[in-house]
């Protein structure tokens, strides 16, 4: 599974006002804002929750800036919460993420550079400000270590990345070893950065050439290659930092885990605003995601998937670009094909280069990433899941599951084939850190010496509780197919044998009582249950709770008061796939007590993440 050697701290955010206290050029085509105020220290929200002052830890941190609409007075705004942000949602804040280029706790000072390139809102506002001027942002929430295990880097930017890269070399350890390429659109651009001996680092200069098109790519397949273990950290425009990816897994060899990559931005057209052609025009500009949300009518996505699984962006992508090449490769008739790509050059997808050829446009590239293939490939884990949203009609009509009706056999029976659990679990995994490691650091688990633990991401979150409780000992409840990925998976989720000592896995489901314990942990596993079954789970597992034991659950619920189109997306598909869906608070309460369980407290941790600290009824306090 896909694992980082950079161990994270999860932030709860806070949105800060903070002042313009400094504006310096670095370069003609950087400059520096430094920003400060009373919020960056620990303060009270204007709502009454007090705030932890501002840290930054890792060197790419980002934050978010909030920039007023053109023609407003006032920015829209988050609301804090006492742990997180809820954003409005028409309209959204106008938010840009900008790296922390130098945090000085000690003077409260806190520096973000801005690259000055073509029409942007951030970029807008950073050659405009002046000292005194005041502005809002969140984050970061998420700080990355450097890496541990790591013999040397590799790192790869272009000029929206330096701010990063910069940061990095100041915080490097002096024995670091590392190759550094950076690319900058003249000469005149090139900053000093410390100096190491063991880091090289190499300018590339486009002087003239567009951004983001091959010298990055090219300098890194001719650069000599160091022996040992290389980690590598890339970023800059999407499709040069995509190329760059595929060259290092498939070329170099490198693992997945070893190769961090991030798509700062993207080529695409960006539509001015008629009264200041220094900044865009909102309703006219659309980040590519956005565009491709908008697609999604009946047609248009059937068509995206169609292409999806034909391989046509990764082939494209690959430099095969004409009809009948396309057609031999994706073993489809060529003149369907050409009606394909015809339908997706009008929608904006690919464009034509010259006749019978295609090229992919900025909203194209999106479909070459991996977590887009696996929503949108009937194959791929969320994709073969998604496909029970087409029984949505009879599941209204019954009340109940139509996987089974549209694909032949019930999800259940999906989970059980090892390829696809395997693949799941491993998704799964992925985003289990930014939960558990706020967990780990509460005083959730605070005199427990045996969890249970029910989690589709067991594996990563029982790292993250062993490693922060010494004593603590853990025991993994899963199903067969589940349990055999997580005895495979351990050994590298958990590479410290003292600590892996202290996890067993055992085949059990969450219908059956588990080994005496302290605590049990059950982590969104209800979504799939009837109301009644998750009642039966949650009563089996406190049978076994040991004196003064609980139960804690986390379970993602429907905000009737905040309606959300993603919440209600997840609502539907659970119901078409497992007959259940998201519960709102008063219904999961009903599940609780028909337990025979009672709610002692509920925490609030990480991003805002309620868990519920629950007790048999009968023997809570008095």
């Amino acid at each position: 599974m896909p694992k980082t050697s950079r161990r994270l701290t999860v932030r709860p955010l806070t949105l800060r006002e903070v002042e313009v206290v400094g504006v310096q050029d670095l370069t003609p085509g950087m400059r520096r804002i430094t920003l400060a105020g009373d919020q960056l220290g620990d303060f009270t929200s204007a709502n009454g929750f007090p705030q932890a002052a501002f840290d930054s830890t890792g060197f790419d941190d980002d934050i978010r800036l909030v920039f007023r609409y053109p023609g407003h007075a006032e920015p829209v705004l988050p609301v804090q919460k006492e742990q997180g942000l809820d954003l409005p949602r028409d309209p959204r804040p106008l938010s840009r993420i900008y790296t922390v280029r130098r945090w000085d706790a000690e003077s409260g000072r806190l520096d973000v550079d801005f690259v000055k390139h073509g029409i942007g809102v951030g970029t807008t506002w950073a050659y405009r400000a002046q000292v005194g001027d005041r502005i809002h942002f969140f984050g970061p929430s998420v700080s990355r270590e450097l890496p541990q295990d790591a013999d040397w880097l590799l790192v790869a930017g272009d000029d929206a990345a330096l701010p990063a890269i910069a940061r990095l070399l100041d915080e490097l350890p002096e024995d670091a070893s590392a190759q550094v390429f950076i690319e900058v659109a003249e000469e005149a651009h090139r900053q000093e950065l410390r100096e190491l001996p063991g880091v090289e680092v190499r300018w590339l200069v486009r002087d003239g050439a567009e951004a983001g098109k091959s010298l990055l790519v090219e300098a890194v397949r001719n650069c000599e290659w160091r022996g040992g273990r290389p980690f590598a950290w890339v970023a800059g425009e999407n499709a040069a930092v995509r190329d760059l990816r595929r060259h290092l897994v498939e070329d170099q060899g490198m693992p997945k885990e070893d190769v961090e990559f991030i798509g700062y931005w993207r080529r695409g057209e960006v539509v001015a605003l008629e009264q200041d052609a220094a900044l865009p025009d909102p309703a006219k500009t659309k980040t590519p995601f956005e565009r491709l949300h908008d697609l999604a009518e009946l047609i248009a996505p059937i068509a995206i998937r169609s292409a999806v699984e034909l391989d046509v962006p990764e082939l494209i992508s690959r430099g095969v670009t004409g009809v009948a090449e396309l057609a031999a490769r994706a073993k489809a008739d060529e003149r369907a094909l050409g009606k394909l790509l015809r339908y997706l050059h009008s929608l904006g997808v690919l464009h034509e280069t010259e006749p019978g050829h295609y090229d992919l446009t900025p909203v194209g590239e999106v479909l070459t990433l991996d977590f887009m293939v696996g929503f949108l490939h009937p194959a791929g884990v969320a994709g073969r899941e998604m496909l029970g949203i087409h029984g949505l009609t009879e599941s209204i009509r019954t009340g109940r599951e139509s996987y089974a009706s549209v694909t032949g056999q019930t999800f259940t029976q999906v989970r059980a084939e090892q390829d696809y659990e395997d693949r799941y679990l491993e998704r799964l995994a992925k985003f289990q850190a930014t939960l558990a490691e706020p967990i780990a650091k509460s005083e959730l688990l605070t005199g427990v010496d045996h969890l249970v633990l029910h989690s589709g991401g067991a594996g990563a979150q029982a790292r993250e509780f062993v490693a922060a409780h010494p004593g603590l000992h853990v025991t993994i409840c899963a199903l067969p197919a589940q349990a055999d990925w997580l005895r495979r998976d351990l050994p590298d989720t958990i590479p410290d044998e003292r600590q892996r000592a202290r996890v067993g896995v055992v085949e059990q489901s969450v219908f059956e009582p588990g080994p005496a314990a302290d605590a049990v942990f059950v982590i969104r596993a209800f979504k799939t249950l009837p109301d009644a079954d998750a009642a039966h789970a949650l009563r089996r597992a406190a049978e076994n709770l040991l004196p003064g034991g609980r139960v804690l659950l986390v379970e993602d619920l429907f905000d009737t008061d905040d309606l959300d189109e993603h919440d209600g997306e997840a609502d539907l598909l659970a119901l078409t796939v497992h007959g259940s869906g998201l519960r709102t608070a008063a219904e999961l309460d009903a599940v609780i007590t028909s337990a025979g369980l009672a709610r002692l407290t509920t925490h609030t941790v990480g991003w805002d993440t309620p868990v519920h600290e629950l007790v048999p009824a009968d023997v809570q306090p008095q």
